[in-house]
């Protein structure tokens, strides 16, 4: 028997016995598909259809084409399907909440329930798939028995699945995704991400043609006179006559020169525009 004690981990949070109820509501926390299990066994008026809501179904292998389903010992469906060696999968839509309440023995619609028949097995009208399948293997585990099954026909319908979870059954939301037309196609679409935003681009600055930006000319300014000093008013001077040598003014600062646009392509449109002193 395993040991079942209550143990703490090292985050401090204490760990749950694994009793039925609270393994039911465990896994209750993963959402599956809804399926409803069929068999047939003869009758003396013909066969009799028998069918079961599950929804431990899984696939197995793609080459052979193999599924299992988890039936429990005590349902009758075990016997019927361990006796028949066939079974059929009815992967049920999002519409079909009531079939599957009738087939888990909850409230019954037998108006909401149609079978079709299909290789000798009932399934049910309207799902989403149908599979025809034959056990190759069965294997007792715990209170249940895997019967693995080879799909021997498979049939497409169209539309949203039936989701349970939490004990409750669902639809997901929004509309049913395509696979245009190819059942092994991903339904899942990948967007590319949207480009990322181009920032506005600076204005290109306005080019100042060059003779613009020469300083003004200078006019010619007279010479200063200087007044004749005598050595007796200035014994340091001669008595010479003297003009201070003409000195043009410094130039004005020539302002900084914007790139022009004509030689540089990553400026924008040529444009010309005189500057105000220049005017």
């Amino acid at each position: 028997m395993p040991d079942r004690s209550v143990t703490a981990p090292a985050d401090g949070t204490a760990l749950l016995a694994a009793t039925p109820d609270r393994m039911r509501g465990a896994l209750g926390h993963f959402a599956s598909g809804v399926t409803v299990v069929t068999t047939a066994t003869e009758g003396p008026d013909g066969p009799h259809a028998h069918g079961m809501t599950a929804s431990a179904f899984t696939s197995v292998s793609l080459d052979p084409p193999l599924v299992l389903v988890s039936i429990s010992t005590h349902a009758h469906s075990h016997r019927r399907i361990d006796d028949s060696g066939r079974y059929g999968v009815s992967i049920l839509g999002a519409g079909q909440g009531p079939v599957a309440h009738h087939f888990a023995g909850g409230a019954q619609s037998p108006e909401a329930v149609s079978l079709e028949w299909r290789d000798g097995l009932p399934l049910v009208g309207g799902a989403l798939v149908h599979l025809a399948c034959r056990v190759r293997q069965s294997h007792r585990a715990g209170d249940h028995t895997l019967f693995v099954g080879e799909v021997e026909g498979l049939w497409l319908g169209s539309g949203g699945p039936l989701v349970h979870y939490r004990r409750d059954l669902r639809a997901l939301a929004g509309p049913a995704p395509t696979a245009a037309g190819d059942p092994e196609a991903v339904s899942v679409r990948h967007r590319a991400p949207a480009p990322a935003p181009v920032p506005p681009r600076a204005p290109a600055p306005a080019s100042v043609p060059p003779q613009a930006l020469a300083p003004a000319p200078v006019p010619p300014q007279a010479p200063v006179p200087v007044p004749d000093r005598t050595p007796a008013q200035d014994p340091g001077s001669t008595a010479v006559r003297e003009h201070a040598p003409h000195q043009a003014p410094a130039p004005a600062p020539v302002p900084h020169q914007a790139p022009d646009p004509r030689r540089d392509p990553n400026l924008g449109t040529d444009r010309e525009e005189r500057p105000a002193h220049a005017r």
